[in-house]
């Protein structure tokens, strides 16, 4: 019985070692970007109040604010990107004295999120919800688009700055680079993202007073830049280092 020896050229090919050799030295670098870009969305929030001795006339209140502002915010048309309600709650509040469980008055409040492309209308919403009678707003707080081309670009540097470092470190070696092994992404993340960030534009303005017919002056705000950082690790192979002494080695 002989054995079934294969010479089939579609033979499976060792394995690459996972470390350089002397004839395939490997170098490994980190490539890094940060980009100082313009922000592309802005984000407020808007909380409706409202308080009575009685629920009903509470809850109208509330009712009558929150379609006030929805309605506002309506009519800035395609500047408003995004309109959505995150809670709403009514609650009672109790006497501190006294027996038994007796209502002092109702708490209502509805809050939503605004986001606008449109940092001109963004000052003249800004003011004139601020406005409205005990409605609150909070930001704005800046922030680019999870596809905006800033993302991409800063990888696209980063790449290329971890294949500068890689040939600069070959050619001190008087080598030159051979062939990328590897290309890991630790990821390109804006720091101003969707939470609120430090630095924001404006914190919080206080509750609004009455309606009023004459319009409030529009707040002047500057948009905030974004930092956009992109990080990557390369390993790349590299032809045989001239080790040889220069001519002042020894």
């Amino acid at each position: 019985m002989t054995d079934d020896v294969r010479t089939t050229d579609d033979a499976p090919a060792s394995a690459a070692p996972p470390y350089g050799t002397p004839e395939t030295p490997r170098v490994a670098v980190r490539g890094e970007a940060r980009l100082e870009v313009d922000p592309e969305i802005a984000r407020i929030t808007v909380t409706v109040n409202a308080r009575g001795t009685d629920r009903r006339a509470a809850l109208d209140d509330l009712t009558r604010r929150n379609a006030d502002v929805l309605a506002l915010v309506k009519s800035y048309g395609d500047s408003v990107e995004k309109l959505e309600t995150g809670s709403f709650s009514i609650s009672p509040e109790l006497t501190r004295h006294g027996r038994g469980e007796r209502v002092r008055a109702y708490h209502g409040s509805v809050h939503l999120t605004v986001e606008l492309a449109d940092f001109t209308a963004l000052g003249e919403l800004t003011t004139r919800l601020a406005d409205l009678d005990l409605t609150r707003i909070g930001g704005p707080w800046w922030s680019l688009r999870p596809d905006s081309p800033a993302h991409g670009e800063a990888r696209r540097q980063a790449v290329r700055e971890a294949v500068q470092r890689a040939r600069e470190y070959a050619e001190a070696l008087g080598a030159s680079l051979a062939a990328l092994v590897e290309l890991a992404d630790l990821g390109a993340e804006n720091a101003g993202g969707y939470a609120p960030a430090p630095g924001y534009g404006m914190q919080r303005a206080a509750y609004g007073g009455a309606e009023s017919a004459d319009q409030p002056p529009v707040l002047d705000l500057e948009p905030q830049r974004q930092t956009v950082h992109a990080q990557v690790n390369a390993r790349f192979t590299m032809t045989p280092p001239d080790l040889s002494p220069g001519p002042t080695g020894r």
